[in-house]
């Protein structure tokens, strides 16, 4: 947990911190997976869908979108 930085008052009681994005963004996915999982139904898309084996490529669905 290194560069993390605590925020405190005047009376040194931690109000805050301040951590690193790529810290920040590991966290709120996290928090987003857990809140997904929550869901019956969308736990079971989201375990479908990581333990599909079958797909198409980048390239195939770049086309597929027209992009």
């Amino acid at each position: 947990m290194e560069n993390i930085q605590y925020i405190a008052d005047e009376n040194n009681n931690i109000t805050g911190v301040i951590v690193p994005i790529d810290l920040w963004k590991e966290i709120q996915s996290e928090k987003e997976t857990a809140y997904l999982l929550k869901n019956q139904a969308m736990k079971k898309r989201l375990l479908d869908a990581k333990n599909r084996q079958e797909g198409i490529s980048f390239d195939e669905a770049f086309k597929k979108l027209g992009v």
